[in-house]
Protein backbone atom coordinates (compact mmCIF):
# COMPACT_ATOMS: atom_id res chain seq x y z
CA UNK A 1 0.00 0.00 0.00
CA UNK A 2 1.70 3.49 -0.95
CA UNK A 3 0.98 6.48 1.82
CA UNK A 4 0.86 10.28 0.16
CA UNK A 5 3.02 11.56 3.31
CA UNK A 6 2.14 14.84 1.67
CA UNK A 7 -0.93 14.55 2.49
CA UNK A 8 -0.86 12.86 6.32
CA UNK A 9 1.13 15.46 6.89
CA UNK A 10 -1.26 18.23 6.15
CA UNK A 11 -3.95 16.58 8.26
CA UNK A 12 -1.96 16.04 11.20
CA UNK A 13 -0.57 19.57 11.36
CA UNK A 14 -4.84 20.90 10.55
CA UNK A 15 -5.34 18.34 14.15
CA UNK A 16 -2.79 19.65 16.07
CA UNK A 17 -3.99 23.12 14.76
CA UNK A 18 -7.66 22.38 15.82
CA UNK A 19 -6.68 21.10 19.08
CA UNK A 20 -4.40 23.85 19.69
CA UNK A 21 -7.29 26.52 18.89
CA UNK A 22 -9.60 24.01 21.14
CA UNK A 23 -7.49 24.41 24.14
CA UNK A 24 -6.55 27.91 23.58
CA UNK A 25 -10.05 29.21 23.29
CA UNK A 26 -11.98 26.86 25.72
CA UNK A 27 -14.56 28.79 27.31
CA UNK A 28 -13.60 29.32 31.02
CA UNK A 29 -16.74 32.33 32.37
CA UNK A 30 -19.73 32.91 32.81
CA UNK A 31 -22.11 35.46 32.60
CA UNK A 32 -24.82 35.34 34.88
CA UNK A 33 -28.09 37.67 35.60
CA UNK A 34 -28.97 38.83 39.38
CA UNK A 35 -32.21 41.71 39.28
CA UNK A 36 -29.78 43.86 41.64
CA UNK A 37 -26.68 45.53 42.34
CA UNK A 38 -23.96 43.48 44.64
CA UNK A 39 -24.26 46.29 46.92
CA UNK A 40 -22.27 46.64 50.42
CA UNK A 41 -19.73 43.40 50.48
CA UNK A 42 -18.59 44.07 53.54
CA UNK A 43 -18.86 40.22 55.22
CA UNK A 44 -19.54 41.93 58.70
CA UNK A 45 -22.99 43.84 57.40
CA UNK A 46 -26.41 42.80 55.84
CA UNK A 47 -26.72 44.71 53.00
CA UNK A 48 -24.85 42.74 50.14
CA UNK A 49 -25.50 39.81 47.86
CA UNK A 50 -24.65 36.89 49.79
CA UNK A 51 -23.49 34.61 47.20
CA UNK A 52 -20.86 37.54 45.72
CA UNK A 53 -19.78 37.84 50.12
CA UNK A 54 -19.12 33.87 49.45
CA UNK A 55 -16.95 33.61 46.60
CA UNK A 56 -14.58 36.59 48.72
CA UNK A 57 -14.59 35.80 52.62
CA UNK A 58 -14.16 32.24 53.95
CA UNK A 59 -15.14 30.57 57.60
CA UNK A 60 -13.44 28.86 59.94
CA UNK A 61 -15.51 25.25 59.19
CA UNK A 62 -17.44 23.77 56.08
CA UNK A 63 -21.45 23.43 56.96
CA UNK A 64 -22.18 19.95 55.01
CA UNK A 65 -25.26 19.21 53.24
CA UNK A 66 -25.71 16.04 55.53
CA UNK A 67 -25.55 18.58 58.63
CA UNK A 68 -22.08 17.69 59.14
CA UNK A 69 -18.71 19.86 59.17
CA UNK A 70 -15.50 20.07 58.10
CA UNK A 71 -12.22 22.15 58.02
CA UNK A 72 -11.85 25.04 55.68
CA UNK A 73 -9.92 27.88 57.62
CA UNK A 74 -9.42 26.06 60.62
CA UNK A 75 -7.38 22.49 60.45
CA UNK A 76 -8.92 20.73 63.16
CA UNK A 77 -10.70 22.32 66.41
CA UNK A 78 -11.91 21.26 70.28
CA UNK A 79 -14.77 21.43 72.35
CA UNK A 80 -14.16 21.65 76.36
CA UNK A 81 -15.26 23.12 79.23
CA UNK A 82 -19.06 21.33 78.83
CA UNK A 83 -19.17 23.31 75.52
CA UNK A 84 -17.87 26.71 76.49
CA UNK A 85 -14.82 26.76 74.75
CA UNK A 86 -13.83 26.34 71.08
CA UNK A 87 -10.06 25.92 70.29
CA UNK A 88 -9.48 26.36 66.65
CA UNK A 89 -5.78 25.39 65.00
CA UNK A 90 -5.77 27.19 61.46
CA UNK A 91 -3.91 26.55 58.80
CA UNK A 92 -0.54 27.93 57.92
CA UNK A 93 -0.94 28.05 54.04
CA UNK A 94 -3.23 30.82 54.08
CA UNK A 95 -3.20 34.76 52.81
CA UNK A 96 -5.99 37.17 51.79
CA UNK A 97 -5.76 38.33 48.37
CA UNK A 98 -3.90 41.35 49.26
CA UNK A 99 -0.97 39.49 50.35
CA UNK A 100 -1.78 39.78 54.09
CA UNK A 101 -1.36 36.88 56.38
CA UNK A 102 -4.70 35.21 57.46
CA UNK A 103 -3.34 33.93 61.27
CA UNK A 104 -5.31 33.99 64.59
CA UNK A 105 -3.92 37.49 65.21
CA UNK A 106 -6.26 38.56 61.68
CA UNK A 107 -9.15 36.19 62.60
CA UNK A 108 -9.53 38.07 65.86
CA UNK A 109 -9.52 41.22 64.76
CA UNK A 110 -11.91 40.22 62.99
CA UNK A 111 -14.24 38.75 65.16
CA UNK A 112 -13.44 41.44 67.61
CA UNK A 113 -15.07 43.77 65.06
CA UNK A 114 -18.41 41.65 64.82
CA UNK A 115 -18.21 42.17 68.42
CA UNK A 116 -17.80 45.79 68.79
CA UNK A 117 -21.13 46.11 66.78
CA UNK A 118 -23.10 44.10 68.93
CA UNK A 119 -26.14 45.50 68.64
CA UNK A 120 -26.29 45.16 64.67
CA UNK A 121 -26.01 41.46 65.14
CA UNK A 122 -29.11 40.99 67.85
CA UNK A 123 -30.48 38.34 65.93
CA UNK A 124 -26.91 36.12 66.32
CA UNK A 125 -27.54 34.57 70.26
CA UNK A 126 -23.87 33.44 69.79
CA UNK A 127 -22.95 36.92 69.84
CA UNK A 128 -24.32 37.55 73.39
CA UNK A 129 -22.71 34.53 74.45
CA UNK A 130 -19.37 35.11 73.49
CA UNK A 131 -17.17 36.45 76.82
CA UNK A 132 -13.63 36.60 74.82
CA UNK A 133 -11.43 35.31 72.13
CA UNK A 134 -8.20 34.57 72.42
CA UNK A 135 -4.79 34.14 69.61
CA UNK A 136 -2.82 31.35 71.94
CA UNK A 137 0.00 31.42 69.36
CA UNK A 138 0.02 32.30 65.70
CA UNK A 139 -2.25 29.86 64.30
CA UNK A 140 -4.61 28.62 67.78
CA UNK A 141 -7.47 30.80 68.07
CA UNK A 142 -9.61 30.29 71.00
CA UNK A 143 -13.24 30.94 71.63
CA UNK A 144 -14.95 31.37 75.48
CA UNK A 145 -19.32 31.56 75.61
CA UNK A 146 -20.79 32.34 79.03
CA UNK A 147 -22.46 29.43 78.18
CA UNK A 148 -22.83 26.36 75.87
CA UNK A 149 -24.35 26.89 72.88
CA UNK A 150 -25.00 24.00 70.06
CA UNK A 151 -25.75 25.96 67.01
CA UNK A 152 -22.21 27.58 67.30
CA UNK A 153 -20.44 25.57 64.72
CA UNK A 154 -23.26 26.08 62.21
CA UNK A 155 -23.37 30.17 63.16
CA UNK A 156 -19.58 30.36 62.28
CA UNK A 157 -19.81 28.58 58.43
CA UNK A 158 -22.60 30.44 57.39
CA UNK A 159 -21.86 33.25 54.88
CA UNK A 160 -21.82 36.33 57.63
CA UNK A 161 -21.06 37.67 59.90
CA UNK A 162 -18.53 35.50 61.24
CA UNK A 163 -16.12 35.62 57.78
CA UNK A 164 -12.68 37.30 57.67
CA UNK A 165 -11.31 40.39 55.65
CA UNK A 166 -8.38 41.68 55.01
CA UNK A 167 -7.11 43.60 57.97
CA UNK A 168 -5.70 46.53 55.82
CA UNK A 169 -9.39 46.45 54.51
CA UNK A 170 -10.70 48.10 58.02
CA UNK A 171 -10.91 51.30 58.99
CA UNK A 172 -8.98 51.15 62.31
CA UNK A 173 -9.31 48.01 63.12
CA UNK A 174 -13.29 48.10 62.82
CA UNK A 175 -15.79 47.15 60.04
CA UNK A 176 -19.14 48.28 60.94
CA UNK A 177 -18.61 51.70 59.54
CA UNK A 178 -17.78 50.24 56.65
CA UNK A 179 -14.23 48.99 54.75
CA UNK A 180 -11.60 50.31 52.55
CA UNK A 181 -11.74 47.15 49.92
CA UNK A 182 -13.37 44.00 49.57
CA UNK A 183 -10.67 41.91 50.46
CA UNK A 184 -10.66 37.98 52.07
CA UNK A 185 -9.17 34.78 51.49
CA UNK A 186 -11.86 33.06 49.16
CA UNK A 187 -11.72 31.92 45.55
CA UNK A 188 -12.74 34.84 43.63
CA UNK A 189 -11.26 38.68 44.01
CA UNK A 190 -14.05 41.38 42.54
CA UNK A 191 -11.77 42.95 39.78
CA UNK A 192 -14.21 45.40 38.72
CA UNK A 193 -17.72 46.87 39.59
CA UNK A 194 -20.03 49.83 37.66
CA UNK A 195 -23.02 49.97 40.28
CA UNK A 196 -26.41 48.69 39.08
CA UNK A 197 -24.69 47.51 36.03
CA UNK A 198 -22.63 45.01 36.20
CA UNK A 199 -19.46 43.20 38.27
CA UNK A 200 -16.61 41.06 37.57
CA UNK A 201 -15.24 38.22 39.82
CA UNK A 202 -11.37 36.56 38.68
CA UNK A 203 -10.17 33.67 39.82
CA UNK A 204 -7.98 34.63 43.25
CA UNK A 205 -4.22 33.73 41.86
CA UNK A 206 -2.95 33.06 45.51
CA UNK A 207 -6.17 31.23 46.62
CA UNK A 208 -5.21 28.07 49.15
CA UNK A 209 -7.41 25.64 47.68
CA UNK A 210 -8.04 23.72 44.80
CA UNK A 211 -8.14 26.67 42.04
CA UNK A 212 -11.60 26.94 40.44
CA UNK A 213 -11.75 25.95 36.57
CA UNK A 214 -14.24 29.05 36.09
CA UNK A 215 -11.59 31.92 35.70
CA UNK A 216 -14.13 34.93 35.67
CA UNK A 217 -17.94 35.17 36.68
CA UNK A 218 -19.34 38.77 35.33
CA UNK A 219 -22.38 39.57 36.67
CA UNK A 220 -24.71 41.48 34.82
CA UNK A 221 -27.80 43.40 36.78
CA UNK A 222 -31.19 42.65 34.78
CA UNK A 223 -33.98 43.38 36.75
CA UNK A 224 -36.77 42.46 34.75
CA UNK A 225 -37.80 38.89 34.75
CA UNK A 226 -38.48 38.33 30.72
CA UNK A 227 -35.34 40.49 30.26
CA UNK A 228 -33.65 37.84 32.06
CA UNK A 229 -34.97 34.77 30.06
CA UNK A 230 -34.53 37.04 26.82
CA UNK A 231 -30.73 37.55 27.64
CA UNK A 232 -30.35 33.41 28.23
CA UNK A 233 -32.19 33.00 24.94
CA UNK A 234 -29.89 35.53 22.62
CA UNK A 235 -26.31 34.65 24.27
CA UNK A 236 -26.03 37.20 26.54
CA UNK A 237 -25.64 35.37 29.33
CA UNK A 238 -24.78 31.77 30.58
CA UNK A 239 -26.77 31.13 33.99
CA UNK A 240 -29.86 32.19 35.60
CA UNK A 241 -29.66 30.64 39.39
CA UNK A 242 -32.07 31.50 42.03
CA UNK A 243 -35.53 30.63 43.60
CA UNK A 244 -36.96 34.36 42.77
CA UNK A 245 -35.05 34.30 39.22
CA UNK A 246 -37.69 32.81 37.21
CA UNK A 247 -41.20 31.84 36.98
CA UNK A 248 -41.97 28.70 36.84
CA UNK A 249 -44.42 29.00 33.20
CA UNK A 250 -41.27 29.93 31.54
CA UNK A 251 -38.67 27.04 34.00
CA UNK A 252 -40.46 24.65 32.08
CA UNK A 253 -40.71 26.45 28.80
CA UNK A 254 -37.07 26.03 28.92
CA UNK A 255 -36.90 22.68 30.58
CA UNK A 256 -37.78 22.03 26.28
CA UNK A 257 -35.47 23.38 25.07
CA UNK A 258 -32.23 21.47 23.31
CA UNK A 259 -29.99 24.25 23.99
CA UNK A 260 -30.39 24.82 27.96
CA UNK A 261 -30.31 22.52 30.78
CA UNK A 262 -32.60 23.15 33.98
CA UNK A 263 -32.25 22.34 37.38
CA UNK A 264 -33.83 22.44 40.45
CA UNK A 265 -33.02 21.89 44.19
CA UNK A 266 -34.56 19.86 47.10
CA UNK A 267 -37.19 21.98 49.07
CA UNK A 268 -34.86 24.60 50.95
CA UNK A 269 -36.88 27.04 53.17
CA UNK A 270 -41.03 28.08 53.39
CA UNK A 271 -42.94 30.46 51.88
CA UNK A 272 -44.82 32.39 54.12
CA UNK A 273 -47.34 34.88 54.68
CA UNK A 274 -47.20 36.74 58.17
CA UNK A 275 -50.13 38.25 59.64
CA UNK A 276 -49.97 41.06 62.30
CA UNK A 277 -51.25 40.71 65.71
CA UNK A 278 -51.67 43.44 66.83
CA UNK A 279 -53.94 44.99 63.64
CA UNK A 280 -57.44 45.44 64.85
CA UNK A 281 -58.99 43.04 62.27
CA UNK A 282 -56.02 40.77 62.69
CA UNK A 283 -56.02 40.54 66.46
CA UNK A 284 -58.78 38.09 66.96
CA UNK A 285 -57.61 34.51 66.58
CA UNK A 286 -60.58 33.22 64.66
CA UNK A 287 -60.16 35.68 61.64
CA UNK A 288 -56.55 35.03 62.08
CA UNK A 289 -57.59 30.93 61.56
CA UNK A 290 -60.24 31.85 59.10
CA UNK A 291 -57.74 33.30 56.78
CA UNK A 292 -55.85 30.10 57.21
CA UNK A 293 -58.94 27.59 55.69
CA UNK A 294 -59.64 30.60 52.83
CA UNK A 295 -56.18 29.83 51.01
CA UNK A 296 -55.85 26.52 49.25
CA UNK A 297 -51.70 25.81 49.12
CA UNK A 298 -52.58 23.00 46.80
CA UNK A 299 -53.91 25.77 44.09
CA UNK A 300 -50.96 27.74 44.32
CA UNK A 301 -48.77 24.79 44.40
CA UNK A 302 -50.20 23.56 41.04
CA UNK A 303 -51.66 26.67 39.74
CA UNK A 304 -48.45 29.00 40.54
CA UNK A 305 -45.90 26.61 40.39
CA UNK A 306 -46.66 23.48 38.14
CA UNK A 307 -46.21 21.47 41.17
CA UNK A 308 -42.46 22.34 41.86
CA UNK A 309 -42.90 23.70 44.89
CA UNK A 310 -44.64 21.25 47.53
CA UNK A 311 -47.78 22.84 49.88
CA UNK A 312 -46.47 23.76 52.97
CA UNK A 313 -48.56 22.57 55.58
CA UNK A 314 -46.23 24.47 58.83
CA UNK A 315 -44.11 26.95 59.20
CA UNK A 316 -41.17 24.52 58.81
CA UNK A 317 -40.81 21.07 56.81
CA UNK A 318 -40.67 18.26 59.11
CA UNK A 319 -37.18 17.64 57.89
CA UNK A 320 -35.57 20.55 59.77
CA UNK A 321 -34.42 19.48 62.72
CA UNK A 322 -37.11 19.78 65.94
CA UNK A 323 -39.62 20.42 63.32
CA UNK A 324 -41.53 17.32 62.77
CA UNK A 325 -43.70 17.61 65.27
CA UNK A 326 -47.44 16.00 63.87
CA UNK A 327 -49.00 19.72 64.05
CA UNK A 328 -52.56 19.41 62.00
CA UNK A 329 -52.70 21.28 58.81
CA UNK A 330 -55.64 24.03 58.32
CA UNK A 331 -57.16 22.47 55.49
CA UNK A 332 -58.52 24.41 52.89
CA UNK A 333 -62.64 25.07 54.17
CA UNK A 334 -64.12 28.17 52.89
CA UNK A 335 -67.30 27.33 54.94
CA UNK A 336 -65.44 26.78 58.10
CA UNK A 337 -64.19 30.05 57.64
CA UNK A 338 -67.01 32.12 57.33
CA UNK A 339 -68.12 30.11 60.53
CA UNK A 340 -65.41 31.80 62.26
CA UNK A 341 -65.78 35.53 60.92
CA UNK A 342 -69.38 34.94 61.77
CA UNK A 343 -68.21 33.85 65.57
CA UNK A 344 -65.81 36.97 65.32
CA UNK A 345 -68.43 39.26 64.82
CA UNK A 346 -67.35 40.11 61.50
CA UNK A 347 -70.69 39.57 59.45
CA UNK A 348 -72.29 40.02 55.90
CA UNK A 349 -74.87 42.45 56.26
CA UNK A 350 -77.45 42.88 53.62
CA UNK A 351 -76.80 44.50 50.10
CA UNK A 352 -72.58 45.04 51.74
CA UNK A 353 -69.92 42.90 49.54
CA UNK A 354 -67.79 42.82 52.21
CA UNK A 355 -68.08 41.97 55.98
CA UNK A 356 -68.66 44.52 58.87
CA UNK A 357 -67.84 44.61 62.70
CA UNK A 358 -69.10 47.62 64.53
CA UNK A 359 -70.11 49.17 61.04
CA UNK A 360 -66.89 48.99 59.67
CA UNK A 361 -66.03 46.71 56.52
CA UNK A 362 -63.41 44.60 56.37
CA UNK A 363 -60.26 45.99 54.87
CA UNK A 364 -56.53 44.81 55.38
CA UNK A 365 -53.41 45.27 52.87
CA UNK A 366 -50.94 42.75 51.75
CA UNK A 367 -47.20 43.80 51.01
CA UNK A 368 -45.02 42.16 48.29
CA UNK A 369 -41.83 42.12 47.26
CA UNK A 370 -41.94 44.01 43.49
CA UNK A 371 -38.55 41.60 42.82
CA UNK A 372 -40.13 38.82 43.69
CA UNK A 373 -41.62 37.59 40.48
CA UNK A 374 -44.40 34.97 42.22
CA UNK A 375 -45.31 36.90 44.76
CA UNK A 376 -47.28 39.33 43.17
CA UNK A 377 -49.44 36.23 41.92
CA UNK A 378 -49.91 34.41 44.70
CA UNK A 379 -51.62 37.87 46.06
CA UNK A 380 -53.86 38.23 43.41
CA UNK A 381 -55.34 34.55 44.10
CA UNK A 382 -55.14 35.20 47.51
CA UNK A 383 -57.51 39.15 46.94
CA UNK A 384 -60.13 36.65 44.79
CA UNK A 385 -60.31 34.27 48.21
CA UNK A 386 -60.57 36.66 50.50
CA UNK A 387 -63.28 38.69 48.28
CA UNK A 388 -65.36 34.87 48.04
CA UNK A 389 -65.95 35.33 52.12
CA UNK A 390 -66.62 38.89 52.36
CA UNK A 391 -63.19 40.39 53.04
CA UNK A 392 -61.70 42.82 51.42
CA UNK A 393 -58.13 42.34 50.73
CA UNK A 394 -55.46 45.49 48.74
CA UNK A 395 -52.07 43.88 47.36
CA UNK A 396 -49.35 46.73 46.99
CA UNK A 397 -45.60 45.94 45.85
CA UNK A 398 -43.04 47.95 46.72
CA UNK A 399 -39.21 47.52 45.94
CA UNK A 400 -37.26 44.99 48.13
CA UNK A 401 -35.63 47.67 50.38
CA UNK A 402 -39.10 49.96 51.59
CA UNK A 403 -40.35 46.28 52.07
CA UNK A 404 -38.40 45.19 54.39
CA UNK A 405 -38.32 48.41 56.39
CA UNK A 406 -41.91 48.25 56.54
CA UNK A 407 -41.27 44.50 57.97
CA UNK A 408 -38.82 45.32 60.45
CA UNK A 409 -41.05 49.01 61.95
CA UNK A 410 -44.10 46.38 61.59
CA UNK A 411 -46.07 48.82 59.76
CA UNK A 412 -48.24 45.95 57.72
CA UNK A 413 -51.16 44.14 58.20
CA UNK A 414 -49.93 41.20 55.89
CA UNK A 415 -46.38 40.88 54.35
CA UNK A 416 -44.87 37.75 52.40
CA UNK A 417 -41.92 36.15 54.33
CA UNK A 418 -39.37 32.99 54.11
CA UNK A 419 -37.81 31.16 56.89
CA UNK A 420 -33.81 30.61 56.23
CA UNK A 421 -33.55 27.11 55.43
CA UNK A 422 -31.04 25.02 56.42
CA UNK A 423 -28.73 25.33 57.89
CA UNK A 424 -30.50 28.67 59.25
CA UNK A 425 -33.57 26.72 60.28
CA UNK A 426 -34.82 26.49 63.15
CA UNK A 427 -32.23 28.38 65.23
CA UNK A 428 -31.51 31.19 63.58
CA UNK A 429 -34.44 31.56 62.33
CA UNK A 430 -36.28 31.41 65.26
CA UNK A 431 -33.60 33.64 67.49
CA UNK A 432 -34.29 36.75 64.92
CA UNK A 433 -37.86 36.60 65.80
CA UNK A 434 -37.04 37.39 69.33
CA UNK A 435 -35.71 41.42 68.46
CA UNK A 436 -36.89 43.62 66.04
CA UNK A 437 -34.80 43.12 63.39
CA UNK A 438 -37.53 41.28 60.82
CA UNK A 439 -41.06 41.36 60.87
CA UNK A 440 -41.48 38.45 63.00
CA UNK A 441 -40.89 40.23 66.24
CA UNK A 442 -43.85 42.80 65.37
CA UNK A 443 -46.45 40.82 64.01
CA UNK A 444 -46.07 38.54 67.43
CA UNK A 445 -46.44 41.46 69.96
CA UNK A 446 -50.28 41.05 70.14
CA UNK A 447 -49.97 37.21 71.58
CA UNK A 448 -50.04 36.93 75.40
CA UNK A 449 -47.61 33.87 74.91
CA UNK A 450 -45.00 36.13 73.03
CA UNK A 451 -42.39 36.49 76.74
CA UNK A 452 -42.86 32.33 76.87
CA UNK A 453 -42.02 32.25 73.39
CA UNK A 454 -39.25 34.70 73.42
CA UNK A 455 -37.75 32.78 76.97
CA UNK A 456 -38.56 29.21 75.07
CA UNK A 457 -35.84 30.30 72.27
CA UNK A 458 -33.07 31.40 74.48
CA UNK A 459 -33.36 28.35 76.86
CA UNK A 460 -33.61 25.88 73.37
CA UNK A 461 -30.29 27.44 72.14
CA UNK A 462 -28.00 27.13 75.69
CA UNK A 463 -29.92 23.61 76.33
CA UNK A 464 -27.58 20.76 76.65
CA UNK A 465 -29.94 18.28 76.97
CA UNK A 466 -31.62 16.90 73.85
CA UNK A 467 -35.35 16.48 74.85
CA UNK A 468 -35.68 19.56 76.72
CA UNK A 469 -34.38 21.27 73.55
CA UNK A 470 -37.10 19.46 71.55
CA UNK A 471 -39.58 20.22 74.16
CA UNK A 472 -39.03 23.96 74.08
CA UNK A 473 -38.69 24.07 70.30
CA UNK A 474 -42.53 22.19 70.35
CA UNK A 475 -43.55 24.81 72.54
CA UNK A 476 -42.77 27.56 70.27
CA UNK A 477 -43.68 26.30 66.97
CA UNK A 478 -47.25 24.83 68.38
CA UNK A 479 -47.74 27.84 69.77
CA UNK A 480 -47.39 29.65 67.00
CA UNK A 481 -49.39 27.29 64.48
CA UNK A 482 -51.84 27.00 66.80
CA UNK A 483 -52.64 30.73 67.08
CA UNK A 484 -52.35 31.31 63.71
CA UNK A 485 -49.59 33.76 63.05
CA UNK A 486 -47.97 32.64 59.98
CA UNK A 487 -49.74 31.21 56.59
CA UNK A 488 -47.39 28.48 54.97
CA UNK A 489 -48.06 28.40 51.36
CA UNK A 490 -45.16 26.38 49.91
CA UNK A 491 -42.10 24.83 50.03
CA UNK A 492 -39.35 26.32 48.03
CA UNK A 493 -37.04 25.58 45.99
CA UNK A 494 -33.68 26.93 44.14
CA UNK A 495 -34.06 26.96 40.59
CA UNK A 496 -31.22 27.40 37.84
CA UNK A 497 -31.11 27.33 34.07
CA UNK A 498 -28.09 27.01 32.10
CA UNK A 499 -26.50 26.90 28.60
CA UNK A 500 -26.17 22.92 27.92
CA UNK A 501 -22.20 23.23 27.84
CA UNK A 502 -21.77 23.94 31.63
CA UNK A 503 -21.36 21.61 33.72
CA UNK A 504 -20.80 21.27 37.82
CA UNK A 505 -24.00 23.06 38.86
CA UNK A 506 -24.82 22.11 41.96
CA UNK A 507 -26.95 23.67 44.92
CA UNK A 508 -25.42 24.64 48.07
CA UNK A 509 -26.63 23.81 51.81
CA UNK A 510 -26.97 27.21 51.96
CA UNK A 511 -30.05 28.49 49.69
CA UNK A 512 -28.18 31.88 49.20
CA UNK A 513 -24.84 30.63 48.01
CA UNK A 514 -23.85 29.83 44.16
CA UNK A 515 -20.86 27.24 43.66
CA UNK A 516 -19.19 28.76 40.98
CA UNK A 517 -16.11 27.51 42.14
CA UNK A 518 -17.53 24.05 41.30
CA UNK A 519 -18.78 24.86 37.79
CA UNK A 520 -17.06 24.22 34.24
CA UNK A 521 -17.49 23.50 30.93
Amino acid sequence: MLFNFSRTKKILIALILTTVSINCFAKDDITFANFRDIRDLNPHLYSGEMWAQNMLYESLVHYNENGTFSPWLAESWTITNQGKTYTFKLRQDVTFSDGAKFDAHSAKLNWDAVLSNKVRHTWLEMVRLITDIKAIDDYTLQVNLSEPYYPFLIEIAVTRPMRFISPNSMKNGETKDGVNAYIGTGPYVLTDHKKDQYAIFTANPTYWGNKPQIKKVTMKVIADNQSRLMALEKGEIDLIYGKNMVDADSYERFSKMDKFQTLMSKPVSSRIVLMNTTRPALSDIHVRQAIEHIISKKDISEGIFNNSEAPADTLMATNIPYANLGLKPYEYNPKLAEQLLDQAGWVKANGENYRQKDGKPFEITLYYDSNTASQKTIAQYMQDEFEQVGLKLNIHGEEEQGYRDRQKAGDFDMVFDISWGMPYDPQSFLSGMKLPVYGDYMAQQGLKEKPQIDASISKALISTDEQERQNLYRYVLQTLHDQAVYIPLTYERNRAIAVKSLKGIEFAPSQFDIPFEKMHY
